[in-house]
Parts: C-alpha cells; structure tokens; sequence
C-alpha cells in the first residue's frame, strides 16, 4: 500500500478502539496528538502506530506540522479525525486510484457521513461537503485556523467513497466543549474579516469548494444568521426527512452561529474599550 495514514488526537481514547482497527490496512500510522491526558498514547502505541505530540495553537499549524515535518513510508498521506472511520470500500478506491497513477494530481477530496442518534443524517448535516484528505507530500499546505483550505499548485481528484464520521461519540457535552472552542476561533476571524466577500463568479464554480465557499461568505454577512442556518438545514435541506436526529442536530448547528455572533459582539466591545 502507497499510503500513510495521519490521525490527529486531543484525549481520543473513547474513538481510537473504532478508528484505529479500521486502518489495519495501513502499515505506517502516525498519531499526532496534542498531549492528552486520558489513554490516547497507550491505544496508540498498543495498535503499532508511532506517537508524535505537538502543542496545538491551530489547525491549520497542526496539520501543516503533519504534513511537512513527521516523515512517513509513503509518498501519499490520508489524514482521519480520531471520530471518522475509513472502510473498505474508500481503501479499495484510493488502492485503485494510486495503482493506475494519478498524474498531476496532488490531493483528492472525498466526502463523509455524519452519524448522530444512531443514524446518517444526510440532509441536516449539509451533505455533500467535500474534504481534502488524502494528500501528495510536498505538494500541499493547509491555511485557515479553523475549517482548514488545502492549497497546491496540482490538480485535485474526487473519490465517490466516504468516510463515516461519528462526532458525537465522546457524548453531547464533549461536542459542545468542541464547538465552544471553535466558536470562539470563528469569532476572532469573523472580527478580523477573515471570511473574504465572495465573489459572484464562485457561487457558479465547478469546483464544490469554492462555491462552499462562497455561500459561507454570503451567509457570515446575513442578519438573523442562527434562524437561517436553521431554516436552511432541517427545511432547504430536508433535515425532517432525517427524523428527530435532523432536528436535534439543526438546533446544534444554529446554537453555534448564535455563539459566534454572541462571541464576535463581545469581541468587539472588548476592542472598542481597548482603542
């Protein structure tokens, strides 16, 4: 197999019993890790990955460090969440990609199933959203503290295949704490006007990316934003048809934007006081 693997941790000892077994297929699993506190290192060394511990500052750093720093057996690199699971039938479409060459191509997006409630919730979760994961080293590097852009000058490939992504394995409180964190870094580039107004030719891209893009851009600048994101998941999206999951998991979502507004505002006031 011409692929490694890189699975970034922070106290993933609930996940790694699922992720880690999935990637047996793999002989060179690296887990990056921003020194946990439970069982994560013992899991991992006990599945044979090597362990590799950084101080985590962002995202974009962390992978950025992974893929330019840690060396690996193989020329490729597929970057998992502790929460996702890689099944056979992706593994056996990256094997055929790679068997038959990939030419200028130096990342492919693939795209995941998002589990909640013991269910894919396709629609609430904003399905399709594709990913670049599975990387040509020295070819790419990651920008975006949060919600990571991969960059490279190649071409990029799409697998049909998906990962299964189950964020809510460590429980309710454990997503919360998580996106309290990641609201707070939303904040500070929503203040900072990290979030480029799109331009109108990006809504019509080929490339799925841009056009994501493009309507966060939009969506960041509308009023009522938490009502919005709402309305768009669980009605425009079809988040009823996904049941109660649907709904719980819409009400997630806009709770979020409702704390990055609430965070960005306060931001604010506190830079004002500053001045």
């Amino acid at each position: 197999m011409t692929i490694s693997v890189l699975v970034l941790t922070l106290n993933e000892e609930l996940n790694l019993p699922i992720c880690l077994p999935a990637l047996a297929w793999c002989d060179d699993v690296v887990v990056l890790d921003s020194h946990s506190n439970d069982k994560t290192e013992q899991l991992a060394l006990a599945s044979g990955a090597r362990f590799v511990q950084r101080v985590f500052d962002n995202y974009a750093a962390q992978r950025n460090f992974g893929l330019n720093v840690i060396n690996y057996k193989h020329d490729w690199l597929l970057m998992v969440d502790a929460d996702e699971v890689v099944p056979p039938e992706l593994v056996a479409e990256m094997r055929e990609h790679l068997k038959h060459g990939t030419g200028n191509t130096s990342i492919y997006r693939m795209r995941r199933k998002d589990h909640f409630l013991g269910r894919w919730i396709k629609h609430s979760s904003g399905y399709p959203t594709w990913f670049g994961r599975l990387i040509k080293i020295g070819s790419v590097q990651v920008e975006r503290e949060i919600n990571e852009e991969y960059i490279t000058d190649g071409d990029v490939g799409y697998l049909q295949e998906h990962l299964y992504h189950y964020p809510f394995n460590k429980g309710m409180s454990s997503w919360i704490d998580k996106h309290n964190r990641y609201s707070t870094m939303e904040a500070k580039l929503l203040l900072e006007g990290g979030l480029a107004a799109p331009s109108f030719a990006d809504f019509f891209s080929s490339d799925p990316t841009d056009r994501r893009r493009a309507i966060k851009g939009l969506v960041y600048r509308m009023p009522g934003r938490p009502l919005a994101m709402f309305f768009a998941l669980y009605f425009v999206k079809g988040g009823f048809l996904d049941g109660r999951a649907g709904f719980v998991f819409s009400v997630l979502r806009a709770f979020y934007e409702f704390m990055i507004n609430c965070k960005a505002r306060e931001l604010k006031v506190i830079s004002i006081k500053d001045e």
